[in-house]
């Protein structure tokens, strides 16, 4: 399969220049072709890639288009690969992680999407908080993953080393088909940055394919190199984004009660961050529900462009709350369900 490892930088030079190499070093030999694709970074990025790496394909977008229409203007002018691997600046490679990523596309055509195994590229024992050992939901629209719930992150000692079903795979570094990625529509723009990967891996399995984890694969992830995890921005992004996302993939016959139990859970957040005198955290909160409501006619006419199973509950969704099993039940790892 004709693969593509694609790389979109903003302003990341000196990530290129470290990590970088390791890609192009276990790419090698047909593996994939890699592709570095930059968002108008106004660093030295391209200069960097032209004097280093001068053999590398590039694609220069006229303006920052965050990750998720950033990813779709590029991909769009590489229809001709079968795979896409999505690959942030900050990931290191150690071994070819494509190749076990192809060849679980290969077994079963249904998987649409695979993801490595992604650990701390500064504390290698550990998984990292983006993608771990693949990603999981609950039916309220939390995401948690195998190695990591809410805050607590597991050392890697080989329990997830089985190959299987997920709910999403991190945008860190995903393998998905070329066929699947445009037939769905790609990422999805207006959420800019995080969260569009559960969104697309979502509308993926609305819509019958699989989404798979590759324990042989690994990856080791810096992390935060764009937004670090206490950014009022980042919080928004990711408040805003989880409730457009269930908005636009639960099913009909949840959805009301399931919408509005998860923006009780928000507003109880808000409250927590107004009393522990975070201001900007709570307003954070607050305008990702407004946006909800200023943007639920462009949502509800995107739910409607793809299939939803009426009461179906997905593989990878946890037909519960993540957030009772981790503060009451005291679930600090990740557990059957």
């Amino acid at each position: 399969m004709k693969t593509a490892l694609v790389i979109l930088n903003w302003n990341g030079e000196k990530l290129l220049r470290e990590y970088l190499p390791t890609v192009l070093k276990h790419c090698k030999n047909g593996v994939a072709d890699v592709v570095v694709a930059d968002n108008n970074s106004t660093d030295n990025s391209m200069q960097t890639i032209a004097e280093l790496f001068p053999e590398l394909t590039t694609i220069s977008l006229d303006k920052n288009y965050g990750f998720a229409e950033g990813y779709n203007k590029a991909l769009s002018q590489l229809k001709e690969y079968d795979v896409y691997i999505l690959c942030n600046s900050d990931i290191m490679l150690k071994s070819d992680a494509v190749t076990p990523l192809i060849n679980e596309m290969e077994k079963d055509p249904q998987i649409a999407v695979v993801s490595p195994k992604i650990k701390s590229l500064l504390h290698p024992e550990d998984f990292e908080y983006a993608g771990a050992a693949g990603g999981f939901i609950d039916k309220f629209g939390y995401p948690f993953c195998r190695g990591r719930i809410i805050n607590t992150i597991e050392q890697d000692r080989g329990q997830y080393n089985e190959n299987s079903e997920i709910f999403w795979a991190s945008g860190a570094f995903m393998a998905v088909r070329s066929s699947v990625y445009h037939q769905l529509g790609g990422l999805d723009a207006s959420f800019f940055a995080h969260m569009e990967e559960i969104d697309f891996c979502w509308r993926a399995k609305n819509n019958g394919y699989k989404i798979a984890y590759c324990s042989n694969a690994e990856v080791f992830h810096l992390g935060g190199a764009t937004l670090n995890q206490g950014n009022p921005r980042k919080l928004y992004l990711n408040f805003r984004n989880s409730l457009w996302m269930m908005l636009k993939n639960l099913p009909s016959n949840c959805l009301v009660i399931r919408m509005l139990t998860r923006m009780t859970m928000d507003g109880a957040s808000a409250l927590a961050y107004l009393l522990q005198l975070k201001p900007k955290y709570f307003w954070a909160v607050f305008k990702a529900h407004i946006a909800l409501y200023t943007n639920l006619a462009r949502l509800w006419q995107q739910r409607k462009l793809h299939s939803i199973p009426h009461t179906k509950i997905p593989t990878g969704m946890l037909n519960g709350s993540i957030i009772w099993h981790y503060y009451v039940k005291k679930h600090k790892t990740f557990f059957p369900f």
